[in-house]
């Protein structure tokens, strides 16, 4: 069975003798993991987290998710994060609390979607033997709308050429169409934590 991902396509249009070594020759490439990473990672897990209690009738507080976050920080840091700016690893922490902060004090109480999905791992069947690894941070639907949610942690704004073009969430939204066959419209939504904004997309037939 093959399966591709859009980390294993990138990789190919960045480089195709890097893909030849790391999918095809199986040649483990080792690095350092950096502070943005790091801090994207924490980030997700305190959404999974609240996504996943509320599915229980849970609803933490913010000062909970704040914990939450400080606590996984210390036990999973070590030195060997880069840091490559001229900041320190409190600056990139104190953003994480930040980002936690504006999406609670906007979303909550968190009952604007029904949430079917959290960090989902699921296949894409494009043939019988070629597969295509599905992994969606949240999905939701509002009726028959589906809506495709992903976290961004970068100070990259995301404008929406770059929204119309992404393949990633489109993809997505091919696995979704054939899921639920009741999705009459399906919205790419991106997070974009540090400006507190939301950018949407859609893909036609």
């Amino acid at each position: 069975m093959t399966r591709y991902s859009h980390s294993k396509l990138s990789t190919f249009e960045q480089c195709r003798y890097k893909y030849k070594l790391q999918y095809v020759d199986g040649v483990k490439v080792s690095g350092r993991s950096t502070v943005e990473a790091f801090l994207g990672s924490k980030v997700h897990e305190v959404f999974e987290k609240l996504y996943k209690d509320l599915k229980f009738q849970k609803k933490n507080s913010l000062k909970d998710l704040l914990k939450f976050y400080n606590t996984v920080w210390d036990k999973e840091w070590t030195d060997d994060i880069v840091i490559n700016k001229d900041y320190s690893a409190d600056n990139y922490r104190k953003m994480g609390e930040k980002f936690i902060t504006d999406y609670y004090n906007h979303y909550s109480p968190f009952d604007q979607m029904t949430v079917l999905g959290i960090e989902t791992q699921d296949l894409l069947h494009l043939s019988s033997d070629v597969h295509y690894s599905v992994r969606i941070d949240r999905l939701c639907c509002k009726g028959d709308t589906y809506y495709i949610c992903d976290y961004k942690t970068n100070n990259h704004m995301k404008d929406q050429e770059e929204a119309d073009s992404d393949r990633q969430l489109a993809m997505y939204s091919l696995f979704v169409k054939d899921r639920f066959k009741d999705a009459k419209k399906i919205v790419l939504l991106w997070h974009m934590l540090a400006f507190d904004k939301e950018v949407v997309s859609s893909r036609s037939s």
